[in-house]
């Protein structure tokens, strides 16, 4: 990938380039500002949000009605309620491991870019060109500053302005008010976070760790959540459904049923696993879910290990440990009715070199990932139909699911 060059402009350019780099100055235009306060809500979402009541006690709740995973309006909601407050996961630090290193994304109509300067500072800003708006970074790999492809204006990893092409005669500019606006960014073990409802940039990873996890921070750093395991691969799967299904009803939803499916859909998997070993927990933006292995074959590595753990991390963000393996399922809402679905594999080091185990290891959890993205649209199918309103919850097993619902209901009506 090339790499963007500051090239100093002489005086008979009509280019301004930055050479004192002082303080910058960032304002944050008032779209962005008011959507972090939150926008105005429809009547329409209103009464959806209303539609489900979390003070009813789970054997006699009813699920939130279909309209939650249809409605166009009651996503723009959620965006605004739930993805752009508080902390959300948006990489690992495997991306930007070095300095210069960079990655792309977008959440609801936030363009971002997390970078780690050349002094090794991790920053994150909104992806937009102070100038007229284009984007500047796209996927990810290494860059010394980012240049804008429409007209140039240059960018550094701190985000100041460094230079700003043809602008001469122009009145009452002032370069440091043009830098990129910043989006506060921290990481939590392997993972990278950023919070889109503050402006601020420091931030202590401790303190990020409880705001994110809550009272589980300790329970998951003591089960293998850690630095340690090296990345191994990514897969992204465009699913027709409702973020809330991957993350819920076969992701979120489903992933939430305390194994009430899995010996339905996942017959590969459910052997593996004593099933009846099952136990949830519940914290305050965490559930987590734990199973005993069945035994492995004697000459056999086994995948699962001993004992799995599968935390989900409110609102849409899944860490799965087991035996060697750790993996991670992130859901991004696209649109009312589908989603992006990030895969991340991190392994044991000391199996790195064992590319047998490696490529049956994902074979097998490829698996299980089609068996649930079948799954998961033909809910959505399901939810679509006149025939269904609302359900009922499985008292013994998902009461990690009503968790969730009674979690998103406080977000939506604060």
């Amino acid at each position: 990938m090339a790499i963007a060059q500051v090239l100093a402009l002489s005086s008979s350019t009509s280019s301004f380039v930055r050479t004192d780099r002082p303080k910058v100055r960032r304002a944050a235009p008032s779209r962005v500002a008011a959507a972090a306060a939150g926008a105005t809500v429809g009547e329409p979402a209103r009464r959806l949000v209303a539609a489900f009541d979390p003070a009813i006690p789970l054997a006699s709740a009813v699920t939130p009605p279909s309209e939650w995973y249809t409605d166009p309006e009651f996503l723009r909601l959620e965006l605004d309620r739930v993805f752009l407050r508080g902390w959300q996961a948006v990489g690992h630090i495997g991306q930007v491991k070095n300095p210069n290193d960079f990655f792309s994304g977008r959440l609801g109509n936030v363009e971002f870019v997390i970078c780690r300067d050349a002094h090794g500072k991790l920053h994150a800003f909104h992806n937009v060109c102070r100038h007229h708006a284009s984007l500047l970074a796209c996927g990810s790999g290494q860059k010394t500053c980012f240049q804008c492809p429409y007209h140039g204006w240059t960018y550094g990893l701190d985000g100041a302005l460094l230079k700003a092409t043809r602008i001469s005669g122009i009145k009452n500019f002032n370069k440091n008010d043009f830098g990129l606006l910043p989006i506060k960014v921290a990481t939590w073990g392997p993972f990278v976070l950023a919070r889109f409802d503050n402006f601020a940039q420091d931030t202590v990873d401790d303190v990020v760790g409880d705001e994110w996890l809550g009272s589980a921070s300790d329970l998951l750093s003591r089960n293998g959540i850690d630095t340690s395991l090296p990345h191994i691969c990514r897969r992204e799967y465009i699913i027709e459904c409702n973020w809330k299904i991957f993350a819920m009803q076969v992701f979120c939803d489903n992933y939430l049923d305390g194994g009430y499916h899995v010996p339905y859909a996942h017959g590969a998997l459910a052997s593996g696993l004593q099933l009846q070993s099952y136990e949830t927990l519940t914290y305050e933006r965490v559930s987590v879910q734990r199973c005993e292995s069945a035994p492995a074959e004697q000459e056999d590595i086994d995948r699962l290990g001993t004992k799995a753990i599968y935390a989900f991390v409110y609102p849409n963000f899944m860490i799965n440990r087991y035996g060697p393996w750790m993996d991670t399922n992130l859901a991004v809402p696209l649109d009312a009715t589908r989603c992006k679905v990030v895969f991340d594999y991190f392994l044991d080091e000391s199996l790195l070199d064992d590319q047998d185990f490696i490529d049956q290891s994902l074979k097998d959890s490829e698996q299980v990932q089609i068996e649930d993205i079948a799954l998961c649209e033909g809910v959505q199918k399901g939810l679509e139909s006149p025939a269904y309103g609302v359900g009922r919850y499985a008292p013994s097993v998902e009461m990690a699911m009503h968790h969730f619902h009674r979690l998103l209901h406080t977000n939506l009506c604060g």
